[in-house]
């Protein structure tokens, strides 16, 4: 019965009959003496079969296969189909990787400090150091050091930000007459540097010297909050859209932007703030991300009330301020209190509007780098 027939019988009588195929379909463009060698190669194959010898099968098998191979023109560029394919099924997955899994993220400001750090730049009346050590600082520290001179009288018209392969920032300085370009963000560059459209520069002035370190880049975890609520003290990433104080101070061309902080408020939590403690339903929480940022040490300040030397935030303004956070919502704070625009500033976060948690620093190799905490 069929039921019992040997595996290798079957696969044979199925190679044979795909081979009978392969003659019917090619037989008008193959040569005659291919024709036979394959006729009688199939002949071969089914005298084997009905021994049913399994050496004999293998033996019929592989000359059959050689037969119909050598009938089989070459693929043209085979090599370089091969890496095309490799390249997009590779382009493939990491575009559903970062769409549903994880994604990349860059920590634009100090609001998360110390516990994450933003992009920070330093001038200094110092040359960068050699290269070596630059080359070093960069891969460690993430720190790009640069002396930018003019290289003749200009004025600066504008400032063009770019990214290349979605990893490196750099500024294109368009002069009147020359463009220069320096791996660092636009905003920072203008805001720490003070090069800015109308600035102008004398033949050999300092344009911009001085290093600019990365801000961390972390790897955001998309999948987790698919299957579980975020908890409170997660570092969390979300989207601004729909948060009005937020929108209104960012260029609309721009779109949606993501911001970090911690979640500190769960829905139906009475929060309030009596510098440095945060109290969550009238409490101090356990939580440990909450007690490093109250213990006043290793860089943390503690909650406030108010920024550094500003006027009170619009929620939980002073130590007897309360909030109760809304339902299908969130409250986030930064971890740098004194200069944190967060939930103080511009209200809650709409649950819809939450990307992932923050899982790992992966670069620069500082302190930091692992797991965000």
């Amino acid at each position: 019965m069929f039921l019992f027939t040997p595996r290798y019988i079957k696969d044979a009588k199925n190679y044979m009959h795909g081979a009978k195929k392969f003659l019917a379909y090619k037989k008008d463009i193959l040569q005659h003496a291919q024709v036979c060698q394959i006729e009688s190669g199939i002949l071969d194959l089914r005298s084997a079969i009905r021994a049913r010898s399994r050496e004999a099968v293998s033996v019929a098998t592989t000359r059959l296969d050689d037969l119909i191979g050598k009938c089989l023109p070459p693929p043209k560029n085979a090599s370089l189909r091969e890496n095309i394919e490799v390249f997009l099924v590779a382009v493939v997955i990491a575009a559903g990787v970062k769409a549903f899994l994880i994604q990349p993220f860059r920590i634009p400001t100090g609001s998360m400090q110390p516990t994450l750090y933003g992009i920070v730049g330093v001038p200094t009346d110092t040359p960068p150091p050699n290269p070596l050590i630059r080359a070093f600082q960069f891969v460690v520290q993430g720190r790009h050091s640069f002396d930018l001179r003019a290289k003749e009288e200009d004025v600066v018209v504008s400032l063009s930000e770019k990214t290349y392969a979605n990893f490196f920032t750099f500024t294109q300085i368009v002069c009147r007459h020359n463009t220069y370009t320096l791996f660092v963000p636009r905003d920072p560059l203008m805001r720490y540097f003070r090069v800015v459209p109308g600035r102008q520069f004398a033949a050999g002035e300092v344009i911009a010297r001085g290093h600019m370190d990365t801000g961390d880049q972390v790897f955001v975890d998309k999948m987790s909050y698919n299957f579980v609520k975020p908890s409170s003290g997660d570092v969390f990433v979300f989207k601004t859209t729909g948060i009005r104080e937020i929108e209104s101070g960012l260029d609309p061309a721009m779109g949606s932007q993501h911001y970090i902080k911690r979640l500190v408020g769960m829905p139906g939590e009475t929060l309030r703030i009596a510098p440095p403690h945060l109290y969550i339903d009238g409490k101090v929480p356990a939580n440990l991300a909450f007690q490093r940022v109250m213990s006043m040490k290793e860089g943390y300040q503690g909650y406030s009330n108010a920024g550094r030397g500003g006027p009170a935030f619009r929620y939980l303004g002073t130590p007897d301020d309360t909030f109760t956070v809304p339902v299908n919502s969130y409250f986030a704070l930064g971890d740098n209190s004194f200069h944190s625009r967060d939930s103080r500033d511009w209200g809650i976060v709409p649950e819809r509007n939450v990307a992932g948690r923050g899982l790992i620093v992966y670069w620069p190799f500082s302190e930091r780098w692992g797991l965000i905490r």
